[in-house]
């Protein structure tokens, strides 16, 4: 009896012990791998079934955290409906305009990103491409002419 009991606790005690090992392993695979699972930040129009992802990046070529992206949509009969949307990325350079409509007045869609003093543009017909990805690339805004 007191063989047995000796065998079940040795038991108790070297399974959380092993479980631990196996825990801190993962954790340690884990943190090795990196982290570019970061949800993009999505802002929904709910005016149609068209997506548009874009990536937005700098002048030299790395993906800016927090620019900011705007549009403007005229869409319905004569244009009488209108949607202003705005949204920022995440440190990815990511963000997700969704439900938009298929049919706009005067495609394509312009939007517009910027961040600091630096400024760029994509341009989007949801009617020949529904569901798309697109890249900005920041710029520095050009001084207009005073006349």
């Amino acid at each position: 009896m007191n063989r047995l009991v000796r065998v079940l606790c040795s038991v108790l005690v070297a399974v959380p012990l092993f479980s631990e090992a196996r825990v801190s392993q993962a954790q340690v695979s884990e943190a090795q791998a990196p982290a570019t699972n970061e949800k993009v930040p999505t802002i929904q129009g709910n005016a149609g079934p068209c997506a548009l992802e874009l990536s937005v990046v700098g002048t030299d070529r790395k993906a800016v955290y927090a620019a900011s992206v705007k549009v403007h949509i005229k869409y319905g009969f004569g244009g009488m409906r209108r949607l202003d949307l705005e949204a920022g990325t995440n440190s990815e350079g990511k963000v997700k305009f969704a439900g938009l409509p298929v049919r706009v007045q005067r495609p394509p869609l312009e939007f517009q990103a910027s961040k600091d003093e630096l400024t760029g543009v994509a341009a989007f017909d949801p009617a020949t491409e529904c569901q798309a990805k697109r890249e900005i690339a920041l710029e520095k805004a050009k001084a207009q002419d005073a006349h």
